[in-house]
C-alpha cells in the first residue's frame, strides 16, 4: 500500500482541494470588496441627500432657516444616526450637536465624541456654505461596520463548512483513485507473478480508467497469444528438427560404418540443406511478424506485379499438367513492400502448385472492392476439410495427407504475416470444390479508382 506523501492519487485529490479553497478565499475576498464598495456608496449618498436638503434650507431662510433644520433633524428619533455641525472659520462649532473637530471639505471619516460610545467614526460630507460657514453632515459607521461583521462572520463559517466538505470529498476521491489503481496494480503483480491468464478488471461505467484496463488486457491477450505461438513455435521446432537432424546422424553413422564418403556427404549437405531452409523460413516470418519493414512501404501496382507472376508461373503450371488462369483488374494499388507482397502470392502459387492433384485449374484472381484489393488464389482441386481451415495458416501446420511432400508448414503463415503487416487479412475458404486463399489488403486513401474489367 502506497503511503499518503507518495500516493499520486491523494496528491491529486489534495491539489484539487487546494485550488478549491483558494478560489473560496478569492470569491469571499470579491464577496467583502464588493459589500464595501456598495455600502460605501450607500453612506455617501445619504450624507449627500441631507447635505443638499440643509444647503437649499440656508439658501432660502439663512442661518435661522438652517439651525431650525438641523434642531429638527437632531430632535428626531432616527435610526440612521446622523450628526450636523456647522463651523465657523475658527473652528468653533456655531450650532449644531456633532462633536467633531473642523474637517476640510469633501468626503471624509471623521472622529466624532458620542455621548455613549465616546470616540467613535463617522461618515461625513462638508460643504462651505458661506464664507464663514462650513456644514458637516455625517453618519454613524457602526451599522455598516455590523453588517460587514456579519458578512465576514457569515463567510466564515460556510468558509469551514465548505472546506470540510471538500476535504472530505478529497479523502473520497484519493481512496477512489487510489483504489482503482491499485486493482490493476495488483493485477499486473499477479501477471508478472506467472499468472498470464490474469486480465485487468473492467467496471461497468466504461469510464477512462476502464477504457485504460480495456487496453491493457487487449495488449494481455496479443502478449499471450504471443507466447502461445513461441511455445508452439519452440516445440514444433524441436520436432521438424528432430527427424531431419536424427537422419542425419543415422546416415554419418551408416556411412562410417559401411564407407562411401562421396554419397554420405551429398545426402549430409542436402539434409543440413533443409535444416538451414527451415531455419531461414523462420528468420523470414519472424522479421514480418516484428513489423520493421513498413518503414520501408511504397505505392505498389498490384496489377503489374500479379502479371508479371502469372505470367511466369504460368510455364510452370504447364510442366507439372495443371493450369493457371488470370484475371486481373487494371489500377490497382496498395501501400505495402513490393518484395513481400511478390513472396506472398508466390507462397499461394506454389501451394496450389504442390498439393493439387493433375488436371487442376488455378485462377488468380485480382479485383478491387469498396476500400480493398483482393487477391484470390483458388483452385478446383481436393480441398481441405471444414475443420481444417481455420489451423492451416498455423506455423508447421501441415494436412495428413502433406506430410509425404517438401515443406515446413510455414508458407501459408508467412501469407497471413504480410497481410498482417499490411492491416489485411487472410482468409481460407472451401471453394466448392478446392480452396480459396483470399489476401484482402486496404488501398492508398489517395488511389486513384479502378476501373473494373469488362
Amino acid at each position: 500500500m502506497i503511503s499518503w506523501p507518495s500516493s499520486a492519487a491523494y496528491r491529486i485529490a489534495l491539489a484539487n482541494f487546494a485550488a478549491y479553497a483558494v478560489g473560496l478565499v478569492l470569491l469571499g475576498a470579491i464577496v467583502f470588496a464588493t459589500t464595501h464598495l456598495v455600502f460605501s456608496r450607500q453612506l455617501d449618498g445619504m450624507v449627500t441627500d441631507e447635505s443638499q436638503e440643509l444647503q437649499r434650507s440656508f439658501a432660502n431662510g439663512g442661518e435661522q432657516e438652517l439651525a431650525k433644520e438641523i434642531a429638527a433633524r437632531e430632535a428626531s428619533k432616527s435610526a440612521r444616526k446622523m450628526g450636523y455641525a456647522v463651523f465657523a472659520p475658527d473652528g468653533r462649532r456655531l450650532y449644531g450637536s456633532l462633536q467633531a473637530p473642523r474637517p476640510p471639505t469633501g468626503h471624509h471619516s471623521i472622529i466624532f465624541h458620542d455621548p455613549v460610545e465616546g470616540k467613535d467614526e463617522a461618515h461625513a460630507l462638508t460643504v462651505d456654505l458661506s464664507p464663514r460657514d462650513r456644514l458637516v453632515v455625517a453618519v454613524d459607521s457602526d451599522w455598516f461596520e455590523n453588517v460587514q461583521n456579519i458578512v465576514v462572520l457569515i463567510f466564515s463559517f460556510a468558509f469551514v463548512g465548505a472546506l470540510l466538505v471538500a476535504f472530505g470529498g478529497a479523502i473520497v476521491l484519493g481512496s477512489y483513485l487510489q483504489r482503482r489503481l491499485n486493482a490493476i496494480a495488483s493485477s499486473a503483480e499477479a501477471i508478472i507473478g506467472g499468472d498470464i491468464r490474469r486480465r485487468m478488471p473492467i467496471g461497468p461505467r466504461n469510464d477512462e480508467f476502464d477504457q485504460v484496463a480495456a487496453t491493457l488486457n487487449r495488449m494481455l491477450d496479443r502478449i499471450e497469444g504471443l507466447l502461445d505461438n513461441l511455445r508452439q513455435v519452440s516445440s514444433d521446432i524441436a520436432h521438424d528438427l528432430r527427424t531431419p537432424l536424427a537422419r542425419l546422424r543415422n546416415h554419418l553413422e551408416r556411412g562410417v560404418d559401411e564407407g562411401g564418403a562421396a554419397a554420405l556427404l551429398s545426402d549430409a549437405v542436402r539434409q543440413v540443406d533443409e535444416v538451414l531452409s527451415l531455419f531461414s523460413a523462420i528468420l523470414r516470418l519472424s522479421e514480418v511478424e516484428s513489423r520493421e519493414t513498413r518503414r520501408q512501404f511504397t505505392d505498389v501496382d498490384v496489377t503489374s506485379l500479379l502479371t508479371e507472376l502469372a505470367e511466369s508461373y504460368a510455364a510452370a503450371f504447364e510442366d507439372r499438367d495443371r493450369r493457371l488462369l488470370w484475371t486481373i483488374e487494371p489500377n490497382l494499388l496498395v501501400e505495402g513492400d513490393r518484395e513481400l507482397l511478390a513472396q506472398a502470392v508466390i507462397n499461394l502459387l506454389e501451394n496450389a502448385l504442390r498439393h493439387t492433384p493433375v488436371g487442376t485449374a488455378v485462377r488468380l484472381i485480382a479485383a478491387a472492392k469498396g476500400r480493398s484489393v483482393r487477391i484470390d488464389v483458388a483452385d478446383n482441386g481436393p480441398g481441405v476439410p471444414a475443420t481444417e481451415l481455420p489451423n492451416i495458416t498455423k506455423r508447421f501446420a501441415r494436412l495428413e495427407r502433406s506430410r509425404k511432400t517438401a515443406g515446413h508448414g510455414l508458407g501459408l503463415s508467412l501469407v497471413n504475416a504480410v497481410a498482417q503487416l499490411h492491416d489485411g487479412k487472410l482468409i481460407m475458404s472451401d471453394a466448392g470444390p478446392g480452396l480459396c486463399a483470399r489476401m484482402q489488403l486496404p488501398r492508398p486513401k489517395a488511389s486513384p479508382k479502378s476501373a473494373r474489367a469488362a
